[in-house]
């Protein structure tokens, strides 16, 4: 029997199959995996493309929720990318066949794919693609060979800091809560469209990233009175890191603190080649300049969108 395309609801999916699907595809975003998906989406569904026996040779997540206009797929809050996810067995190769099948289940769509995807063939009616940005850097130099790439002024402001009396230095964190409480504090929901139940899901994938040894929660404080001056959570995996969620003070953002975190990220994780830092954003043009101090460059993804002609004239209909 020859590998057939099937959609699968959350209940028919096999996490075992899943993972090793996602293991056996190189370059599979983290994002993909079933456990972070438990994390951000609690239940989701899927194209698979199922092998003679019963294996899962491909498959394209679908995180959906109900709408009264439907079944609607989302991109997940904290999930940068999910995508096709393809292995050497995989026969069915084209995104456009999983595409055509998940607008038979769904009203609307949308969904962020990682960079390789970008070279998109002729998208199936309905669907419409636009270009997003993230900044990476490479984590294959050694930290001494990525810190010349830095901006002239932020290898002077590091070597500023180094020279005070007593130096902003990063640590390990253990609470993120108290970062989360730091954010919507300095960056709250008339900046970000989020209120405080949303942070649930990166709870969620802190404590299975935490549980797998992957999470990283680095802070900086103030060295006399202890004071909460910015953090960062770091998730590492095959790939390399992520830059998940980051919080600072308006004292942490005047010190500097943001540019120590990253500083102290990159110099753990350098001299591993085919690894990569993702700094996961850079669309707004001030974040983007602030990533490129670092030697970052922009790698454009695509995100695409599908809207059901038929959900639309009705509802339009007077």
């Amino acid at each position: 029997m020859s590998a057939v395309l099937r959609l699968l609801r959350f209940h028919d999916l096999d996490p075992a199959r899943w993972d090793a699907c996602v293991a056996a595809s190189p370059g599979a975003p983290p994002y993909v995996q079933a456990w972070w998906l438990a994390a951000t989406a609690g239940r989701w569904n899927a194209v698979v493309e199922l092998g003679p026996a019963g294996e899962y040779r491909s498959l394209l997540p679908l995180p959906t929720k109900w709408r009264p206009w439907g079944r609607v797929a989302y991109q997940p809050l904290f999930t940068q990318q999910l995508g096709l996810v393809l292995t050497a067995a995989s026969q069915q190769r084209e995104l456009t066949a999983y595409l055509e099948l998940a607008k038979r289940y769904c009203t609307r769509l949308y969904q962020q794919l990682p960079p390789s995807q970008w070279q998109l063939p002729k998208l199936p009616r309905g669907y419409t693609a636009t270009e997003r940005c993230t900044y990476q850097v490479s984590l294959a130099p050694a930290y001494a060979d990525l810190l010349a790439g830095y901006t002239a002024e932020y290898r002077r402001r590091l070597r500023q800091n180094l020279r005070l009396a007593q130096p902003l230095t990063v640590t390990a964190g253990h609470d993120l809560d108290a970062l989360i409480r730091v954010f919507l504090s300095y960056r709250g929901p008339t900046h970000t469209g989020l209120q405080p139940r949303h942070y649930e899901p990166l709870r969620r994938v802190y404590a299975a990233a935490r549980a797998r040894g992957q999470a990283e929660l680095r802070e900086v404080r103030t060295p006399a009175t202890g004071e909460l001056l910015a953090g960062a959570l770091f998730i590492h995996h095959a790939g390399g890191v992520i830059y998940l969620f980051a919080a600072v003070t308006s004292a942490g953002r005047a010190a500097k603190a943001p540019m120590l975190l990253l500083d102290d990220a990159l110099a753990r994780h350098a001299g591993q080649p085919g690894q990569v830092f993702d700094f996961e954003g850079g669309s707004v043009p001030g974040i983007g300049r602030f990533f490129a101090n670092f030697g970052a460059r922009s790698v454009r993804y695509p995100a695409l969108s599908f809207t059901s002609t038929s959900w639309l004239s009705t509802w339009m209909r007077p």
